[in-house]
Parts: structure tokens; sequence; C-alpha cells
């Protein structure tokens, strides 16, 4: 199979990267190992788009994070995913600390982090009343915000997609390989050639890279534990509450989510295993203890499940993005740690102009630039939603009881671009799944919408693809 351009990794970055390379006729193709988008380093993280103060001055990841902050707000409205600047606060605990607060305000002014202030002990506690007491000030960035990480990866996947991008899951990349001026991109069951590849693989990103380039890249897979808190929770904390940074980046956070929960995390423990998600007592411990010191009487006792994710560490610390001497036409988009979810927009503008200006494309006429995504019958009025079940009765009938996702939603998530595959699949695009009872009651009903919709057998229905079957026989006595 022949093509432009290879994206190896669909999660927001290679997403992205798709998404701006499809306003041009181009032929590309996004080869993904999982059975979804945004199954990897990109699931299972904090969802802050950063105001940008963070990033050392002058580095890559600093311009794209400003950028892609910037970005955020138009993006939300053009592709219809859930987005709020609901600002940011970095506590300062022990005044011999102060210095570091002033100079992590100095480093955000020369960013050009707008609106960025200190705020002392009075202002901090009539903006976060739930602040703990051991705050003295705060630096405060209004500009930082809150996303859904799955809704922005979705969204930009499901754009291009509608825009010719070809995507290929439970794809995993055995080899690359070089052939004439371009390469040959290698899968179990596929050969795809083509004259750039992009290599947006995450904590793989490291691997791919050293396939064809001779100067070495390491990536170390960093993990993070979490622990979400119910819905109940919602207005607990209205901003995004950090700790002064350390070593190992931002520290742990408490933040509301988009849609109404409380997050703590994550930890930062550097592992070796490629897909170490695990959590740990330690690190669920250590969690709630540095979350309880940020934010004073936290509801432990609301916490409906706790997960883990990787972030990819590059040694240098910095974002990798661009061509190896040694190897042309290879576009690394590696080392994508925070703030890449914030920096993804501004990301997938570089790589497509890159290669853009390498390939001479002429302009997709047929771009279209905005996606709606799946209705939510709760944002509608009482008039509005009779109309809707009427005509549509699927939307009347309630499936998941815990997030009110009805059996349209569920319809729509999986026979739209890109639909959904698996439980996770339809969790990911619609929550069904994620309230209270984490899917013990919904899930039997969302599995015969999927089978029902696909045209499977209930037996071929996954948790997450591959082997993740949650029916493993049914027997003759049952039917």
């Amino acid at each position: 199979m022949k093509y432009d351009v290879v994206i190896i990794g669909a999660g927001v970055s290679g997403c992205a990267i798709a998404r701006e390379l499809s306003r041009y006729q181009l032929k590309i193709a996004v080869v993904e190992k999982e059975e979804d988008v945004c199954c990897g380093t990109s699931k299972a993280n904090s969802g802050i788009v950063h105001a940008g103060f963070d990033a050392p001055s002058g580095s890559l990841m600093a311009r794209l994070n400003v950028a892609g902050n910037e970005a955020m707000e138009e993006l939300s409205r053009e592709l219809d995913f859930s987005f709020r600047r609901n600002g940011s606060l970095v506590l300062l605990f022990d005044e011999e600390d102060r210095p570091k607060l002033e100079a992590l305000y100095a480093r955000g002014v020369e960013n050009g982090v707008r609106e960025l202030r200190i705020v002392e002990q009075e202002e901090l506690r009539q903006l976060e009343p739930q602040v703990g007491p051991e705050a003295v000030a705060a630096l405060y960035a209004p500009t930082g915000g809150i996303v859904c990480p799955f809704g922005l990866t979705i969204a930009l996947a499901e754009n291009a997609c509608t825009n010719g991008v070809e995507f290929y899951f439970d794809s995993t990349v055995t080899d690359i390989r070089r052939k004439g001026d371009g390469w040959s991109v290698c899968t179990a069951d596929d050969v795809f050639d083509t004259a750039f590849v992009v290599n947006a693989a995450g904590v793989y990103a490291d691997v791919f890279h050293n396939m064809v380039s001779g100067t070495k890249l390491h990536i170390t897979p960093r993990r993070g534990d979490y622990c979400l808190l119910d819905r109940t929770t919602e207005g607990f904390v209205k901003h995004t509450v950090f700790q002064l940074p350390g070593k190992q980046g931002k520290g742990v956070l408490v933040s509301p989510t988009v849609h109404g929960n409380t997050l703590l995390g994550p930890t930062a423990i550097d592992i070796e295993e490629k897909e170490g998600t695990n959590t740990t007592r330690q690190g669920l411990d250590e969690l709630q203890a540095k979350a309880g010191r940020s934010v004073a009487n936290l509801p432990m006792n609301q916490v409906i499940t706790s997960f883990a994710g990787l972030r990819a560490h590059e040694d240098s610390g910095e974002f990798i993005i661009g061509e190896p001497e040694d190897a042309k036409g290879f576009v690394d988009c590696a080392g994508i740690e925070s703030p890449g979810l914030s920096s993804a927009p501004a990301i997938g503008e570089l790589v497509a102009g890159l290669i853009a200006d390498r390939l001479h494309p002429l302009i997709n006429e047929n771009f279209c630039g905005s996606r709606k995504g799946i209705l939510n019958p709760a944002l509608l009025s009482k008039e509005e939603r009779a109309e809707l079940i009427r005509k549509k009765p699927a939307y009347g009938t309630m499936i998941c009881r815990c997030e009110m996702v009805t059996e349209g939603e569920i319809v729509d998530a999986v026979t739209r671009p890109l639909g959904a595959k698996s439980l996770d699949g339809v969790k990911r695009r619609t929550r069904a799944g994620m309230g209270r009872c984490q899917s013990g009651f919904c899930s039997p009903r969302t599995m015969e919408i999927i089978a029902r919709e696909r045209g499977i057998s209930m037996e071929e229905v996954t948790k997450a693809g591959g082997a993740s079957r949650i029916i493993c026989g049914i027997s003759k006595d049952s039917l």
C-alpha cells in the first residue's frame, strides 16, 4: 500500500498531526497497535491544559505549550469537545521557597503566559476556599484549563477520518526500513510504502527512532497513579491546584474535570515496563498524602476508581520533533510528556507544516474543519428532548444510570466515523460505565447494543479489544 505519510500512533499527537495534514491533498495512514484511538499515553492523564509557565524559557516545549493553550478554545468550538478555562494555582507552603515561586512567575512571563500573577493568602482563600492550611501564597494562571483527553483525541481523529485519513487498528509496527527515497513500514499483515513516516508512538517512540537512526533516543516510562472522585464532589475545587514543581515534574494536583468529577494525581515513578499501568498501594497512599496537603478535607470516601498512566519521558526532558540527520523523511514526535496534551494543536501544525514544506502538496479544497460530537439529550430543553425521543425513541431508553447515557448516544458512538468497537470505546465516547458503579449495571446492555449494531455475537464483544472478551462461552442449556 502506498501513502504520502504514515503516522505511527493514534494518540493525541498523532491524531492532531493527521487532522492538520488532511488540509492537503495527501494520502495519509495512521497505524495503531490498539483497537481504538486514545489507548496509550493519551488515555490516562490529567486532562489539564497547562498555561505554559513551567517549561524552560526558549524551549520547544514552552513555545508549543503556550501556542496549544491559546488554540484550544477555538478548536473546542470547531470540533465540539468539552474544554473550560478554570484557571490554575501553584501553591507555596514555605516562605523560604518564595524565590522559586517568583522564578516560576518570571519564567511564565518570559514564555508569554497572559494574566499571570502571584496571589497572597487572603486572596488565595477567596479564589479556592478548600486550599490546605499550610498554603501561604500561590501563582495564579487564569488561562489554565481542563479538557477531556478522550473527547479531544477522538474529535481530532474523527475529523481527520472525515477528511480522508485512513486508520489501521490492531496493527503493531514490527519493522521500518529504507526503500528508495522513502520508507516501508511493516506490520504483521501489511507493508505501507510511504514518503514520510511520523513517529508519534508515545513510550515506544524510541524503539522506532532507533530502528532508523544511529543517534539513539531513550524514553523512560514514568508511571503516574490517579484517583477519581464521584461527580457528587462537583465544585469541591474550582481551579487546578498544583504544588511547586520538583525534579520529576509538576507533582500531584487536585482538579475538577469537565464532567464534574474531582481528580487527584499523578505520582511520578520511573519504570522499565512500557505497559506497566498497574497501580500500587504505595503510590496511592503517596498520592492521597500529597493531595491532602494541597486541599483540606478531601472526600476520599467518594473515590470511584483509581488508575495509572505512563508519560513518555525522554532523557533530554524536551520534546523531540523533527528529522534525524541520518534519516530524512522520518519525523520524530517523541518525548511528548506533560504538557503534551496542552501542546497537541501546536504539535499538529508544526509537524504538518514541516512535511508540507517538503512535499509541496496542493490544498484540500474539500477540507471540513468542523465536527459535531455525540448529542447529549440532557443538554436539551424539555420540549426539545421530547421531540427528539418522539422521532428517535432510542434517546428515551436509559442505559447508564450513573452518567445518564441513553441508547441513542451509544448507537451514535458505535456507528459514527471511527466508531467504538468495545466497552471501553463506548465509555470514552459517551461516559457509559464511568460512573459510581463503574459499568456494573450498564455493561450487559451496552454489549447488546455493540453486538447488534456491529452485527457480531455477544461473545465477540470485548472490554478493550484483543483477547479481553467478557463472555467466554454460552452453554446450550442457557439459551
